[in-house]
């Protein structure tokens, strides 16, 4: 459709296919567990939540090493969980990414993720 712009996904039917996997895997693994954990649930379900959310992002560590980064700060706030401590290699290599300036630039605040979590947990009533 536009033509002076690179696509985003890869021309290669293979590469098109893992890209699809590991976006759906973000949406139902990462981002599901990131809202069952600092937006949706306390106590045991929260627990339970922090457990899959490290789980799966010990799966990008080892498989993508693709961060998540803006949101850690606010996970690791409010749910007391140690993200560097589980998954070392995952944190080192989005502390690379940051000191590019296309990534720094792209990526949202961390203060700014966190302060909006904590309207939604509001809006939710989902407050400690």
């Amino acid at each position: 459709m536009w033509k002076d712009k690179a696509p985003l996904l890869s021309s290669n039917p293979y590469q098109r296919a893992l890209a699809r996997f590991w976006v759906d895997y973000l949406d139902k693994k990462i981002y599901s567990s990131i809202r069952g954990t600092i937006l949706n649930s306390k106590g045991e379900e929260q627990e339970k939540a922090k457990k899959e959310l490290l789980e799966g992002l010990k799966v990008l560590e080892e498989e993508l090493q693709a961060p998540l980064w803006s949101w850690f700060y606010a996970i690791e706030t409010l749910v007391n969980i140690s993200i560097e401590a589980a998954c070392p290699k995952l944190i080192a290599w989005a502390k690379r990414c940051m000191q590019r300036e296309s990534a720094s630039k792209s990526l949202p605040d961390s203060l700014k993720i966190y302060d909006f979590v904590l309207q939604l947990r509001k809006k939710f009533g989902v407050v400690d």
